[in-house]
């Protein structure tokens, strides 16, 4: 199969192709300085603060669903949301109007100087979509990346557990996604589409990128 050099993968759905990118390259910088979605804050850039979170889906295995988690993009190089659909904190709502989490955070007054929030929502959105029920140990440890030094986690916790309510209310399944539905089948066949054109080869300046897609090709970059 053949090696290609363009990163592939969704954003908000479309498909975003960047060819040639230095390997190095973050999610974050691209985010930022490329598409100037400066939802998503640069805090400590080492991986600790959360501020950078966004989330990143993958076709689960069963092939019909989303496996969705949240990830600090200061530390995620961007050659590797190949295959991938990428979700910013600009990618949530629906028609204008705030997502569950987004409201539950106004409701619960879950922020002061907002900095930290973008990460926080995130996180959030990464829990609403694969959780239903989520216990205050699941709510913690889906929050615990996240670090904010002036709202205090209460009234964030708290939305964790408002954000469901705020779901139901605006339709269900239109806000929380249901394993296998339509939406969410053609999300992981586009997926399972990007993944399937040959292993990603990128050379730069300052590195090298390889992502084989078979034990053949990966035994090619390793023999001597």
């Amino acid at each position: 199969m053949a090696h290609r050099d363009t990163v592939r993968f969704l954003l908000d759905g479309e498909l975003r192709e960047v060819r040639n990118c230095d390997p190095t390259r973050t999610v974050l910088q691209y985010l930022r300085e490329d598409l100037r979605r400066c939802g998503t804050k640069e805090g400590c850039a080492e991986g600790d603060c959360g501020a950078c979170t966004v989330v990143v889906a993958e076709a689960d295995d069963a092939g019909d669903g989303l496996t969705l988690r949240a990830i600090n993009s200061c530390i995620q190089f961007l050659p590797t949301l190949d295959g991938k659909e990428l979700f910013t904190v600009e990618s949530l709502g629906i028609g204008g109007a705030l997502h569950p989490v987004q409201k539950a955070m106004v409701e619960c007054h879950g922020s002061q100087c907002g900095f930290c929030t973008p990460g926080f929502v995130m996180s959030l959105f990464a829990l609403f979509k694969n959780a239903t029920a989520p216990t205050r140990q699941e709510i913690d440890d889906a929050l615990a990346g996240n670090l904010c030094r002036c709202t205090g986690y209460q009234p964030i916790v708290e939305a964790a557990k408002r954000m469901y309510e705020n779901g139901m209310q605006r339709g269900g399944e239109a806000w929380i996604d249901v394993p296998g539905r339509p939406a969410d089948r053609a999300r992981a066949g586009a997926l399972r589409g990007l993944r399937q054109r040959g292993s990603l080869a990128i050379k730069g300046p300052r590195g090298q990128f390889h992502a084989p897609v078979s034990l053949k090709a990966g035994a090619q970059l390793v023999k001597i």
